[in-house]
């Protein structure tokens, strides 16, 4: 008696680690690609279609289409925080002095607060080598992972690099504004933050 029939199998075609919505966490993938088969006597003879990939998580076994591979994971997401105000403070203190003994310490006082420990004197130069468009992507970067409240955090933080070397001159105010709208704020909103900010250092 001949068992014929179709089925799915599947095969890895990538690993790594992504974010499972399902978990609430970091978790190991498979990236798995499947194809339809004609079977005989259960073992595939024919291969048909494909029928498209699937990330299966390691942990729960659940399937997901691969899209949710976009979502950063807490390591991306912790990662991204410091770089990004590394990269405003570097922005921030070209607008302003960059050897500015003050302003520099400021700088990496808030990049410390942000989790990098190795971040120096030697790194703000570094950082004030790098192109403005890469600098731009990290804080757009870092600002899809804040908060609004976390965003004015930020954005203060920034504001106070400014302020180390003396009152906001008009281009480290455009260059906040710009760091402001990198991370998704309005200009308005800004505004009331960069006010704020200076009412208090004073």
């Amino acid at each position: 008696m001949l068992i014929f029939g179709l089925s799915v199998f599947f095969r890895t075609v990538s690993e790594g680690t992504f974010h499972c919505p399902r978990c609430g966490g970091d978790r190991a993938y498979r990236r798995r690609t499947g194809r339809r088969w004609f079977t005989l006597f259960f073992l595939p003879v024919i291969p048909l279609g494909q029928v498209g990939e699937v990330v299966e998580c390691r942990t729960c076994r659940t399937r997901f289409a691969p899209s949710v591979l976009r979502a950063p994971t807490a390591q991306q997401m912790a990662a991204a925080l410091p770089a990004g105000m590394r990269a405003a403070a570097g922005l921030v203190l070209r607008a302003g002095d960059p050897s500015d003994g003050a302003a520099r310490a400021r700088a990496i006082e808030a990049v410390t607060g942000y989790g990098d420990g190795y971040y120096d004197d030697e790194a703000v130069d570094a950082d004030l080598r790098l192109r403005p468009e890469f600098l731009e992507e990290e804080i757009s970067r870092a600002g899809g992972q804040l908060a609004v409240e976390a965003k004015e955090w930020f954005l203060a933080q920034a504001v106070r690099i400014g302020l180390a070397d003396g009152p906001l001159t008009e281009r480290e105010r455009q260059t906040l504004h710009h760091v402001a709208h990198l991370l998704g704020m309005s200009r308005a909103h800004a505004l009331g933050v960069i006010v704020t900010t200076e009412g208090a250092s004073k």
